[in-house]
């Protein structure tokens, strides 16, 4: 399941996983339901109409592709061996994560900002340049119209990338 399916992260998230052949659960708003479709979700979540951490479907990997949801929020529907994977990171964050970890079957991961390892570099090249993986541009601003492009971001609503031209 990807929570944000439709956005920078998202949009690159869902094809990935169906590329490794899992079964992919996208969370995003009405407007984008068949964008997020059309990257090839199986199934899609509308948040403005249904919370997904109320439904009876269990997880085996919760991807917070926009650190929206919490652990705690998704532990229900997280199977009991899943693992939840959230963009957010802070050290506290860290600890929680290995403590939930070693003390119970499920797994919480925040992810730090890193550099990609080489073999991570090298999927992504061979997914883009075979066509398996393309990047969704949500709008394109020139430098001197940065301020306005970081507006647009901050409102929450990017549907991919947004590009600043130079």
């Amino acid at each position: 399941m990807i929570n944000g399916a439709s956005g920078g992260v998202g949009t690159l998230a869902v094809p990935i996983a169906k590329t490794l052949g899992a079964q992919v659960t996208g969370v995003c708003s009405t407007r984008n339901l068949e964008m997020v479709r059309s990257f090839g979700a199986d199934w899609v979540i509308d948040y403005t109409q249904e919370d997904f951490t109320q439904n009876v479907e269990r997880y085996d990997l919760i991807y917070d592709a926009v650190g929206k949801r919490s652990y705690s929020d998704c532990q229900r529907v997280l199977a009991p061996a899943g693992i939840y994977v959230t963009t957010e990171f802070s050290p506290g964050l860290a600890i929680k994560g290995k403590w939930i970890s070693l003390t119970g079957s499920q797994k919480m991961i925040p992810m730090p900002p890193v550099k990609p390892k080489p073999e991570i570099k090298e999927l992504f090249e061979q997914l883009l340049t075979t066509g398996m993986l393309k990047p969704t541009i949500d709008s394109c601003y020139p430098l001197s119209e940065i301020r306005e492009a970081f507006r647009y971001y901050g409102k929450g609503h990017v549907q991919g990338r947004i590009v600043i031209t130079v």
